[in-house]
């Protein structure tokens, strides 16, 4: 039972590919950075290289076959390592991993709720740090769709390269009001204007809001970066661009759809829901610093 971490993307994929498609709303974010790396390349994220790992360990209860893969992680500088979900076992293990390897800054982590804790646990056991949480959300899943009824004026369409300015503008005020987004936002646009990854809702020929959606990777897709200007919120056309972005996926064959939501935002919770999207899981982003006067254990954690 072991970790095996390496920088090559290619032999993530062939490694783990198979595992994190099995369950693909559990990995959608695992399994959209691995596609965004795939057709983007390794500085889509940074400029430090991203890596990767995978956890060979104890066999399910029902005794099928040990040795398979059974967790998998991945870090793309600066963001801290995203983790799948893992037992206690494998986090505390890959804990000890990245601590030993002291090469990988990890500043943090990225996990579903009970993973992200674990994980967080044996780091302060071996490091000293102490954590603290930089945001919680929600994953949602769209069951029936429910577009807003009234709907407010204006029409969706996809964006196109003549609207890169604007999105790149939008994309950097939501990255001021929601703190993520962290790195190069015209890359980050260019890539979803490659694939036709942005719907914009417009009225009367003006665009007042946009949804984005990922790459389609094994059937899944998720939306992300919904964004409306300060002085048009409140108007209804968020959830319209949503609605229409998520309409066009479905159209598109997109079997589970899915989105993220910051707990702390009650108003965009109550919005997806309204839609007809369904809680999933909570994650938790938790960031690590020194811990004043604190002495790192020896050994490893239990």
């Amino acid at each position: 039972m072991a970790w095996t971490v390496t920088y090559d993307l290619e032999e993530f994929r062939a490694a783990a590919g198979g595992f994190l498609g099995a369950r693909p709303a559990r990995h959608t974010t695992l399994l959209t950075v691995v596609s965004s790396l795939a057709a983007v390349g390794s500085g889509r994220y940074g400029d430090q290289p991203p890596y990767f790992g995978w956890w060979t360990g104890e066999g399910p209860p029902d005794g099928a076959e040990a040795g398979l893969v059974r967790g998998a992680f991945l870090c793309t500088p600066p963001y801290p390592p995203l983790l799948s979900p893992l037992s206690g076992e494998a986090a505390r293990a890959l804990a000890r991993t990245l601590a030993r390897d002291g090469e990988r800054p990890v500043t943090g982590v990225n996990a579903g709720r009970e993973t992200a804790e674990t994980f967080a646990a044996a780091w302060r056991r071996l490091t000293g740090t102490v954590s603290s949480v930089e945001e919680t959300t929600r994953l949602y899943r769209l069951g029936a769709l429910t577009p807003p009824d009234p709907a407010p004026p204006g029409r969706p369409r996809t964006a196109t390269a003549a609207d890169r300015d604007l999105l790149i503008s939008w994309c950097e005020g939501f990255a001021r009001d929601t703190g993520a987004l962290r790195g190069d936002t015209a890359a980050h646009v260019d890539d979803k204007l490659g694939y036709g990854g942005y719907t914009l809702w417009e009225l009367d020929g003006r665009p007042v809001s946009c949804a984005g959606v990922s790459r389609t990777v094994a059937d899944m897709a998720r939306v992300a970066l919904v964004y409306t200007p300060p002085e048009l919120r409140g108007r209804g056309y968020a959830g319209a661009a949503t609605a229409a972005v998520s309409r066009a996926a479905r159209d598109a064959g997109v079997k589970e759809l899915l989105l993220f939501t910051d707990l702390a935002n009650p108003t965009s919770n109550a919005l997806y829901q309204r839609l007809g999207y369904r809680p999933v899981e909570d994650h938790l982003l938790l960031s690590f610093a020194p811990a004043a006067h604190a002495v790192p254990e020896q050994g490893h954690p239990s």
